[in-house]
């Protein structure tokens, strides 16, 4: 097998291999079995060019090989069904391996040149040319005919016909327009007209105006079978008339052995093109890249990521202020609910409900969508599956449409990943723990002033001589000790609040950005990665089939 021929077997093969799935299967199998073929001629004999000779019943196939031989080898006949297997005819050894990958028994090795015919009545010879020499490499084969009523007869011919190098159809005067050799096997050669002759026998039958005729009339056929290029002539097998013609085209194409690559390569290029009309034209530039931020926030809103971050705000709000509130009255905070634990996106509760170190396994008790959300959601998805897919074929836009992942599997999706997202829960601000000491020195500050006073009331009701009290201003520290603790106490937890919302509101805004991220890589696992495999197989399918037809 050539180079070039190799690489563009290698190019269909990676065409079929991108389009399965996508592509009609019937084309697919096309594709492979064309390459399987090629990959299997290439590896057999080089040295040899394998001719078949196909036609209907009483065509004279027969009687052309029998002529082109120089012995009666093939059994000539009118009646249905002539030839039931096909029969070769070998000019040089070694054919052997190629014969068995035809699956062709009867054999024959032919000694000498092709004989040019007509048969002598007298001798029951054919007539051979001196001058020329045996057509080496040359197997010439007697195909079953194609319209046998035995199915099995047709198979083998159909067969032989898609591994022969070289395709001789004998036609009739009666029969070469019929409508079931055009449309069954000369139009899906179209692009062969290198490999193919079409020989009309019989001519001897015709005077030469109809002859004229007749070969004019089986040109124009031929071409409109898509078969340009394609040899035509006019042979008698009875008397030897331009079988001269025929002789050198065989003997030609066994010397130059290039037939069986021409062959090769026009199926190649052939089943190449059928796929590259599936595949339709590229689709303009920036078709394939629509705006994907109205999706993302639709998704967002479907996901509640609203919801969250409104709860991952209160949250903060209400751990700074039980870390930062004054000390007497911050303990009634811990009776309020933890927004993010009720809505199952606290670590521990998460841990509990069965996900523990599994961020896949996690899931929330965030609410449904809304009908509203769940529609915004598949709009978009729809919407930029849409726009991504403008231009390409059916076949490729209804594979990706299959292949986005909506409904239950995409919310399944954007629960786990809300709940596998850092929502800094266990996150404590310096802040935090600095107010929180300094209001346990304040608290500690008015606890020993009421102690202190406690003390001085004491001795005050036992009649008791009291100690000197130090004064500030005229106020005594005991008295300015728990009035300041009060208020600065009051004024610290109003601070801390101010400061909690500040915080909270960050770290929500914090919380929103990755929750974005989050819904986003689920947008692009779910619905944009699979779109753009779809576009990319389907360039490469169509790259693949331009290399593959040249």
């Amino acid at each position: 097998m050539s180079v070039a021929l190799a690489e563009r077997v290698a190019a269909l093969s990676e065409a079929a291999d991108a389009g399965a799935g996508r592509l009609p299967a019937d084309l697919v199998d096309d594709a492979r079995a064309v390459a399987r073929r090629a990959l299997e001629r290439g590896g057999l004999s080089a040295e040899h060019t394998v001719v078949a000779l196909a036609g209907a019943t009483g065509s004279g196939k027969s009687s052309v090989l029998n002529a082109l031989v120089g012995t009666e080898l093939a059994a000539v006949g009118v009646q249905r069904p002539t030839t039931s297997h096909a029969l070769a005819a070998v000019w040089g050894g070694g054919a052997d391996p190629l014969l068995d990958w035809l699956e062709v028994r009867r054999r024959h090795t032919v000694d000498g040149a092709l004989a040019a015919g007509p048969l002598s009545e007298a001798t029951g010879r054919w007539r051979r040319r001196r001058s020329a020499s045996a057509p080496g490499g040359l197997v010439l084969l007697d195909l079953p005919d194609h319209d046998s009523v035995v199915t099995d007869h047709r198979l083998r011919a159909e067969r032989l016909v898609e591994r022969a190098d070289l395709l001789v159809w004998v036609v009739d005067p009666q029969k070469y327009a019929d409508a079931v050799l055009h449309e069954r096997y000369l139009q899906p050669l179209a692009g062969h007209g290198a490999v193919v002759v079409v020989v009309l026998n019989q001519i001897d039958r015709l005077s030469a105006q109809e002859q004229a005729a007749c070969l004019a009339d089986l040109r124009r056929l031929v071409a409109q079978d898509g078969l340009d290029g394609a040899r035509v002539l006019g042979v008698s097998a009875r008397t030897g008339a331009g079988l001269d013609d025929l002789r050198r085209l065989l003997t030609e194409a066994a010397t130059r052995r290039e037939a069986a690559t021409a062959r090769l390569v026009a199926d190649v290029r052939s089943v190449a093109g059928r796929i590259r009309e599936e595949c339709g034209a590229a689709p303009p530039p920036g078709v394939l890249a629509p705006s994907d931020s109205a999706q993302t926030s639709a998704l967002a809103d479907a996901a509640g990521v609203g919801t969250v971050v409104d709860a991952v705000r209160r949250s903060a709000v209400r751990d700074a202020r039980a870390a930062t509130g004054w000390p007497v009255t911050r303990w009634v905070g811990r009776f309020r609910p933890d927004p993010l634990r009720r809505l199952g996106l606290r670590r521990d509760a998460a841990a509990t409900s069965g996900g523990g170190d599994r961020p896949d396994l996690r899931r929330t008790s965030l609410p449904a969508p809304s009908p509203a959300s769940r529609a915004s959601s598949s709009s978009a998805i729809r919407a930029y599956v849409r726009d991504a897919t403008t231009g390409v074929p059916e076949a490729w836009a209804r594979s990706a449409r299959e292949r986005v992942q909506g409904g239950e599997p995409l919310a399944d999706a954007l629960d786990v990943a809300v709940a596998g997202t850092d929502l800094e829960v266990g996150r404590r601000p310096r802040w935090w723990r600095a107010v929180g000491v300094a209001q346990w020195v304040v608290l500690a500050a008015g606890i020993a002033g009421l102690l202190w006073l406690g003390v001085l009331a004491g001795l005050a009701y036992l009649r008791l001589p009291e100690p000197p009290t130090p004064t500030w201003e005229g106020w005594p520290w005991p008295t300015l000790a728990v009035l300041g603790a009060v208020v600065l106490g009051i004024l610290l937890a109003l601070a801390a609040r101010a400061g909690a919302a500040i915080g909270g509101r960050r770290r929500a805004e914090r919380v929103r950005r990755r929750l974005h991220r989050a819904v986003d890589a689920v947008a692009e696992s779910r619905v944009r990665g699979p779109v753009r495999e779809e576009l990319a197989a389907l360039e490469e399918c169509r790259g693949a089939a331009l290399r593959a037809a040249g």
